[in-house]
């Protein structure tokens, strides 16, 4: 019984963390409330495009009377601002899911397109919207950004998904079992570093060279975040297994879940890698400007 607990536990403080690391990340559609003719419109606003998709911003406003221009530039360049209308349109959806259970083939909104950059680029952009009650300006003092990457193709993608997935879900579950005194935790704790190697040391980098053309681009040759905290997981788990291999040590596997639920609480992209516009060359994202 104690087991199965532990199990239930472990899976929902697995599936809170990667909630929160999904939500929170610069890379996810921000959320964002605006008036339009007397009614809110809750908007997702893209923050990340890949290559081969076309590079729109949409505003899910349905009122076709409503107006809104975009006024974007490249990221971190001496760009002057452009500026397009939104033009309100009707688009094919083309989803599996959304085609076949849901039945939804279109969905019409307000796109406005935006210069297709090289992987690493960015753009960031903020809007307008003009109705009944005049112009209203959005986010101008904070623009939204958009980084755009290769397609990474799903043979790779839901792999490295999957074992991150399971290497999270057994690193939680080891820690409760070594903090309670279940002897099974050894068992978990090579589990935990198995799909850690495979998810995050093999695949990772594959995903990495896929989207920014870069197999590792963390500690000694970068300082992007997402490399470097698998690494540090990596290590603290190497430690954990190492330290166990003969006797049981439950401190070092607890140390180890705790580091990597702290790893999985940073938001999933921060310092991703980001292409400098001034040099051509491709850094790791903002903490480059702390340099």
């Amino acid at each position: 019984m104690k087991t199965f607990l532990l199990w239930i536990l472990a899976f929902v403080i697995t599936i809170s963390a990667a909630i929160y690391q999904r939500k929170t990340g610069p890379t996810y559609p921000k959320r964002y409330t605006v008036s339009a003719n007397g009614i809110d419109y809750r908007l997702k606003l893209i923050r990340s495009l890949a290559l081969d998709d076309d590079p729109f911003v949409r505003l899910n406003i349905n009122d076709s009377t409503v107006r809104a221009k975009i006024y974007y530039k490249r990221y971190l360049s001496k760009d002057e601002l452009q500026v397009a209308d939104f033009q309100f349109e009707s688009k094919p959806i083309h989803s599996l899911i959304m085609n076949k259970v849901f039945h939804v083939f279109k969905q019409e909104d307000f796109f406005a397109e935006v210069p297709q950059q090289p992987a690493a680029g960015k753009v960031e952009y903020y809007f307008e919207i003009t109705d009944r009650s005049g112009t209203t300006t959005y986010l101008k003092e904070t623009p939204v950004v958009i980084r755009f990457k290769g397609g990474v193709p799903l043979f790779i993608l839901l792999p490295h998904i999957l074992f991150m997935f399971i290497a999270m879900l057994f690193s939680t579950l080891s820690g409760l079992m070594a903090a309670f005194s279940v002897s099974a935790f050894r068992k978990f704790s090579w589990l935990t570093f198995g799909a850690l190697m495979i998810g995050g040391m093999c695949l990772g980098p594959v995903v990495q060279l896929y989207a920014f053309g870069d197999l590792w681009t963390g500690i000694p040759f970068g300082w992007d975040l997402t490399d470097n905290k698998t690494l540090i997981a990596f290590v603290f788990w190497l430690l954990a297994v190492v330290m166990n291999r003969k006797k049981e040590r439950p401190i070092y596997t607890i140390l180890a879940a705790v580091v990597l639920l702290l790893i999985y609480s940073i938001p999933h992209s921060m310092f991703g890698s980001q292409l400098d516009y001034n040099t051509g060359s491709v850094t790791q994202g903002m903490i480059m400007n702390f340099f």
